[in-house]
C-alpha cells in the first residue's frame, strides 16, 4: 500500500512531538488524523477531540474515521502527561492519573483499533514510551512506571498480534524541547525532609528538556519506524541515550542505579 492510502491516527498530535510525526507522516503523503482534548487547526491533517481516558470518547473518534475512511492503518500513541515529586508525598490520585493518560489511554486507544486492524489484515501500532523507562528518575518515580508499562504491554501485544499482521513498537525518546516541559504538574511537598533534592532534581531535568532534541527530529524518526515493514519491539531516538539505554542492560543493575542517582539526586 502507498503511503496515500496509508489512514493514521495520532494522539496526542495537537503540540510536541505527536504534532511533529502527524506533520511527518502527512508530508510523506499519509492521511492523517489526530486526536486530542482540544482541537487544533493544523495544515493537512484532520483534527478530533477526545480524551485519551475516557473510552466511550475514544471509541466514538475511532468509529468516526472509520466510517469516513474505511480503515486505520497506523496508530501513532503519543498523548500523555507527567509529574514529579517525591514518592513519599505524592498523593495516590495524582498517580493514578499518570497512568490513567499514560498507559490507560494508551490502551483504550489500542484496543479501539485492533479490531477494525485485524478485520483488515494488518496494521502498525506505535507506542511512545521514554528513556526514563529504562533509566528510572528518582522523583519521577510514576511517569517512569508508566513508561516502563508501555514497553512492557506494546511487548506483549506484538506476540498477540503477530499472526493477524499488526506490527508493535515501542519508541523512546529522550529530552524533547517541546511544551511538555511547562505543562508537568510539580509538587515540592516535602522538599525540606528531603534536603532540596526535590527541586534540583526536577530542575536539571527540565533544563535537560529545554536544551534537548527538536522534535522535528524525533517526529521524523518516528514516522519512519510507523512506516516500516519490520520493527523491533522497542527503540530509541538518538545515538546518545542509544547508548544511555545500552549501559542499563550491560551494567550491573546497582551500579547503574547509583549513577542515576548521582545525576538526578543528589
Amino acid at each position: 500500500m502507498k503511503n496515500k492510502e496509508k489512514t493514521v491516527l495520532v494522539t496526542g498530535g495537537t503540540s510536541g512531538i505527536g504534532r511533529a510525526a502527524a506533520e511527518a507522516l502527512r508530508d510523506r503523503g499519509c492521511r492523517v488524523w489526530v486526536l486530542s482534548r482540544h482541537p487544533a487547526e493544523i495544515e493537512g491533517i484532520r483534527s478530533l477531540a477526545a480524551d485519551v481516558t475516557d473510552e466511550d470518547s475514544v471509541k466514538a473518534a475511532v468509529a468516526g474515521i472509520l466510517d469516513e475512511a474505511g480503515r486505520i492503518d497506523i496508530l501513532v500513541n503519543c498523548a500523555g502527561s507527567g509529574i514529579s515529586g517525591a514518592i513519599e508525598f505524592t498523593e495516590s490520585a495524582d498517580a493514578k492519573r499518570q497512568f490513567e493518560v499514560n498507559f490507560f489511554g494508551m490502551a483504550h486507544v489500542t484496543k479501539a483499533v485492533l479490531g477494525p486492524m485485524r478485520t483488515a489484515g494488518g496494521g502498525m501500532i506505535v507506542n511512545i514510551s521514554s528513556v526514563a523507562a529504562p533509566v528510572a528518575i528518582p522523583f519521577q518515580a510514576y511517569y517512569s512506571a508508566s513508561k516502563a508499562a508501555i514497553n512492557a504491554y506494546s511487548a506483549a501485544l506484538a506476540n498477540e498480534v503477530r499472526p493477524f499482521g499488526i506490527r508493535v513498537t515501542a519508541i523512546q525518546p529522550g529530552d524533547i524541547k517541546t511544551g511538555f516541559t511547562a505543562a508537568r504538574a510539580k509538587s515540592a511537598v516535602g522538599d525540606d525532609v528531603y534536603g532540596g533534592r526535590i527541586s534540583r532534581s526536577v530542575a536539571k531535568m527540565e533544563h535537560d528538556e529545554q536544551t534537548g532534541m527538536d522534535p522535528a527530529k524525533a517526529g521524523a524518526y518516528i514516522a519512519r519506524q510507523a512506516l516500516r515493514r519490520s520493527v523491533p519491539p522497542v527503540s530509541t531516538i538518538g545515538a546518545g541515550y542509544k547508548a544511555v539505554v545500552a549501559l542499563a542492560r550491560i551494567l550491573p543493575a546497582s551500579l547503574f542505579n547509583r549513577i542515576v542517582g548521582l545525576l538526578y539526586a543528589k
